[in-house]
């Protein structure tokens, strides 16, 4: 499990939540928290605020 899946679980969102919360697909965030794509700069700084951590995990 990767940084990003086990802090999303620890907050207890499922992927459809966060991706509502951020304008995106669930498809498109299972991507990302799948490290097979990487966000803009933008979408990371949101996923950032929703997720509570800083943005720069998802270019880890």
């Amino acid at each position: 499990m990767g940084e990003i899946e086990k802090k999303r679980k620890e907050l207890k969102y499922t992927q459809e939540e966060i991706a509502r919360k951020t304008g995106i697909t669930r498809q498109y965030y299972n991507s990302i928290e799948n490290n097979k794509k990487k966000p803009s700069v933008s979408l990371a700084k949101q996923l950032s605020e929703v997720m509570e951590v800083d943005w720069t995990i998802f270019f880890e």
